[in-house]
């Protein structure tokens, strides 16, 4: 029999408040309704941590290069286990060419890795030529900071039957 599905947010590059004074509504909302948030670094302040904690199921998060105040809380790199899929979180992978290679190194046991730092969203799979080959590199971009994007972007994921499925970028609207 299959089992119920558990919903992911991958969230990056938050910076609250530099960027904005608060995560958009919609945010919020994806927060609330996933059964587990993975937040890849630049929080920029310990409130929206402590505020996304406690909205949140469950929260896994790492600290981004911004991020000074919360290096005593959260890690720099975390490998977790969602019902048979090993989801690796960090905020910084270096420059986008050779970055699968890199990262499958890193992180040879992991399925799937959440980073952000660009705010460029990005969605690839480690080839045959790697330590980890399969390895999915996913980054959510910023909800909060477009850049050289057209919009704000997160992402939504599922675990379902060991697997990471439903992978699906999604466009911010930035109304708090």
């Amino acid at each position: 029999m299959p089992s119920s599905p558990v919903r992911l947010l991958l969230i990056a590059d938050t910076h609250v408040p530099r960027r904005a004074r608060a995560l958009p509504a919609q945010v919020w909302r994806a927060v609330e309704q996933a059964d587990v948030v993975l937040h890849a670094g630049d929080w920029q302040v310990a409130e929206l941590l402590d505020e996304m904690q406690a909205r949140a199921r469950r929260l896994i998060g790492v600290w981004g290069n911004n991020d000074d105040e919360l290096r005593r809380r959260l890690p720099e790199t975390t490998v977790v286990e969602i019902d048979g899929v090993r989801i690796a979180l960090t905020h910084e992978t270096g420059a986008a060419g050779g970055r699968e290679k890199r990262m499958a190194a890193m992180f040879p046991d992991a399925h799937a890795l959440v980073f952000g730092h660009s705010h460029i969203p990005w969605d690839s799979v480690a080839g045959e030529d790697t330590a980890n080959p399969g390895l999915r590199l996913l980054n959510p971009g910023s909800p909060t900071d477009r850049r050289r994007q057209p919009s704000c972007t997160m992402m939504t994921a599922e675990v379902r039957d060991g697997r990471l499925d439903g992978v699906r970028l999604v466009t911010v609207d930035r109304t708090p």
